[in-house]
């Protein structure tokens, strides 16, 4: 079987498996919001929250490409944006749900196990510096 050459502009870093490219990391952001803005849970946070849904998948394309493909396209806090929104623990179970299974239809069992990896420690770090901004005390419900 062919195995694509090696890329020698990607970052050592980087994901280095032939089906993971920015094409196919848009899909996922694409796919998994086209799954959240239909979900009764958190479908209405996103749906309100979210003004321009093209620029939305644009930079989450450009965050998801940054910590897989190391592109260091994504420059930004991602954590102020969600300080603002009352999440809980309930809604980050769902975001995960919900991403791990697009990543599950999408890709091959040890790419989608590299996303939801990631999205478990995301979750985690998002729910926690949320929750001590409020005071309260949570501990790491997703990361493996």
């Amino acid at each position: 079987m062919h195995s694509p050459a090696p890329q020698p502009d990607r970052h050592p870093l980087a994901v280095q498996h032939p089906e993971l490219d920015d094409a196919a990391i848009r899909l996922l952001v694409e796919m998994f919001y086209g799954r959240a803005r239909e979900d009764a849970l958190i479908g209405p946070i996103f749906n309100r929250t979210v003004e321009d849904w093209d620029e939305h998948i644009g930079r989450i394309s450009d965050f998801w490409s940054s910590m897989v493909l190391k592109t260091g396209r994504y420059s930004g806090a991602p954590m102020r944006p969600h300080l603002l929104l009352d999440l809980h623990g309930p809604h980050f179970d769902r975001w995960l749900q919900l991403f791990e299974v697009t990543a599950r239809d999408l890709f091959p069992p040890e790419l989608a196990e590299l996303f939801i990896i990631r999205a478990r420690r995301i979750a985690d770090s998002f729910e926690m510096g949320i929750a001590s901004t409020r005071g309260d005390i949570v501990q790491p419900r997703h990361s493996v």
